[in-house]
């Protein structure tokens, strides 16, 4: 079921007044632009002694289990430590309704380590969150539960929206300048979230409209089975996986604006990073040249069109993927391209940031810490 919502004023964007640089558009080998809005210097010591404090983000998604530790600082924030690791909490997850016994393992054993983290870095202050596996999970509150008892972590299942909200409030600030109107996008493992903001002036943009649509890289790639073998079968499941994205996506598409100049479009997810390290053809992936990235959309079709025609065995070879992410990839593309469908922004901007990144800047500012 798709969830979307008009927000109330109350619900209308993120909290927090972040001003910093932008995106800058490049030439069609991509552009890179790298901000972390400051806070404002209030000169007390109570705000100076903010600094000493260590803030912690948890992530727990239907692919991935992420963590990031950070420090105000006049630039915006210092990350003191990170962790990331591919858990597929959501695996089976469509075909039985229920999280796994081996999923809850491999998610536990990584919330242990951030656990360690956490008691290491000394952190002050802390939200652990967890997503569309969890939502949609008919044991999600029992391992909700049993996560706590085992780690010690007390994960709050967040809603749709408010998943799109951090995510926006994390990355906004590398959408490009200009006036026209933006969407924000999420591509998740379980879910992908739209978010139409209206980012013309200074600080946090507005939400305008947002919908979550039940498909991310693991719930569409479970969602086709087929030949992986047989090219032709390969681009016929390809093609399902546009149309069942595309009518999620019909909710909103029919009320995006249309026909108007100087659109943009920010991602952020392991598809949009991944396929813009193939877009510069990295050998190694490389956060510091992704995030703030601006590719040009043909390039991205392009890239995506490559691989969904590839086999397993291919997309394993290619640097960035490898066998990770090499049978969830094909999914992202799909969803990808359905969302340039719908939004076609000449240039979309790369995001190695989002949940997390919103989640500590919400702690900051409740902390003192930014403005």
């Amino acid at each position: 079921m798709v969830q979307h919502s008009r927000p109330s004023p109350q619900s209308s964007g993120p909290a927090g007044r972040f001003s910093g640089n932008r995106a800058r558009s490049g030439p069609d080998s991509g552009s890179k632009a790298a901000v972390i809005p400051p806070p404002s210097k209030r000169g007390s010591s109570a705000h100076i002694s903010q600094y000493r404090h260590a803030y912690a983000a948890i992530d727990l998604g239907t692919n991935n289990c992420r963590l990031l530790i950070a420090k105000p600082s006049s630039d915006g924030f210092i990350v003191v430590d990170a962790f990331s690791r591919i858990v597929r909490l959501g695996e089976g997850l469509a075909a039985t309704g229920r999280i796994s016994e081996a999923a809850i393992d491999r998610a536990i054993a990584a919330l242990s380590v951030c656990a360690e983290k956490l008691r290491r870095r000394h952190v002050t202050l802390a939200r652990s969150v967890a997503t569309e596996a969890c939502r949609r999970a008919a044991n999600g509150q029992e391992f909700i539960h049993r996560v706590y008892r085992e780690t010690g972590i007390a994960l709050d299942i967040i809603s749709a929206q408010e998943e799109a909200r951090l995510a926006v409030l994390g990355c906004h600030a590398l959408l490009e300048p200009g006036n026209g109107p933006a969407l924000i996008f999420d591509i998740g493992g379980g879910s992908t979230e739209l978010v139409l903001v209206d980012a013309r002036g200074q600080g946090a943009p507005q939400i305008v409209d947002w919908v979550s649509a039940p498909w991310g890289v693991v719930s569409l790639t479970e969602s086709e089975a087929f030949d992986h073998v047989d090219p032709g079968e390969r681009l016929a499941a390809y093609d399902r996986m546009r149309a069942r994205v595309s009518e999620a996506f019909s909710i909103i598409a029919r009320r995006l604006p249309r026909d108007q100049e100087g659109i943009r479009l920010l991602g952020t997810s392991g598809t949009v990073t991944t396929l813009a390290s193939l877009h510069l053809d990295l050998q190694r992936y490389d956060r510091h040249v992704i995030d703030g990235l601006i590719v040009p959309s043909t390039s991205m079709r392009a890239i995506s069109a490559r691989l969904s025609a590839m086999n397993l065995a291919e997309r394993q070879l290619l640097p960035c993927i490898g066998t990770e992410r090499a049978d969830l990839v094909v999914a992202g593309c799909a969803i990808l391209e359905s969302i340039l469908d719908i939004w076609p922004a000449e240039r979309l901007g790369v995001a190695d940031r989002g949940i997390r990144e919103g989640i500590l800047r919400s702690l900051m500012e409740r902390g003192g810490g930014m403005m």
